[in-house]
């Protein structure tokens, strides 16, 4: 029984040692000037996270917060000696109500907030397509296996339906699947088992509707370009967002939170 005692006794006095040890490493570091100064500063780097808002079966994405990592920023700043707001490291913080965990939910909308829209392109309109890609203008396009590109300008989206695990395959070989799903086009119930976000337009431009779309471009909206649509009418359309001050960004983008 004494030959147990004294190993034990040994493992309580390095724990304890290890204890103290850490405790006058973080008092050490409190009192650091380097420290001090990173507290001073914290508050104006906090940004409260934007909860998600659900009503029905549709969901607004909503906005991750940001607050500062005290402990990595300062060890970050001691390597140089000094402190410089530049080298402060930041961590996400999640909104209480995430996209995240209603996936079952249908965006129909980005959050307003983020003062930005994003064009859907429906294949088979070239004309469109090579504005977009002439002129930089971000968009997604719905592809099928027949007309992936691994080289593509635009931020594919899986619209096959014969063929959907195949475009699955491709996307996820180089690294081009948003995991997005237009749910007027494919099964819902399958997008849902498969952990998708769930897409549908805001409002759509076809041939005949310029002066009903111009009406509808606010900040959050996604915007589905039919095939049909003319270039005119298009850039009608991308004049009037850029009027109101909105980007223009993928669709990914639009709706991370």
């Amino acid at each position: 029984m004494k030959k147990l005692y004294k190993p034990l006794g040994l493992l309580a006095i390095m724990l304890f040692s290890f204890y103290y040890t850490e405790r006058i490493a973080i008092l050490m570091q409190n009192k650091s000037p380097i420290m001090q100064q990173i507290n001073d500063v914290e508050e104006n780097y906090i940004v409260s996270a934007v909860n998600a808002k659900v009503e029905d079966n549709y969901i607004v994405p909503g906005i991750m917060g940001r607050m500062v990592n005290k402990n990595k920023s300062y060890v970050n700043m001691k390597a140089f000696g000094i402190f410089n707001e530049y080298y402060l490291i930041f961590d996400d913080v999640k909104p209480d109500v995430s996209l995240e965990e209603n996936k079952d939910k249908i965006i129909k909308e980005g959050n307003k907030s983020k003062k930005s829209v994003a064009f859907l392109l429906e294949d088979g309109n070239e004309t469109i397509k090579k504005y977009f890609k002439d002129n930089k203008i971000k968009a997604d396009l719905f592809i099928t296996e027949a007309t992936y590109d691994s080289n593509s300008y635009f931020e594919q989206i899986n619209n096959d339906k014969s063929k959907y695990k195949n475009v699955e395959s491709l996307l996820n070989k180089n690294n081009q699947n948003k995991n997005i799903c237009y749910i007027k086009e494919m099964d819902k119930e399958n997008c849902i088992k498969e952990q998708k976000y769930l897409v549908e337009e805001t409002f759509f431009l076809q041939s005949d509707n310029i002066v009903e779309a111009k009406n509808k471009i606010e900040s959050g909206a996604i915007i589905l370009i039919k095939k049909t649509a003319t270039l005119e009418h298009l850039q009608l359309l991308l004049k009037e967002t850029n009027f109101k001050g909105l980007s223009i960004v993928y669709l990914s983008e639009l709706i991370k939170e």
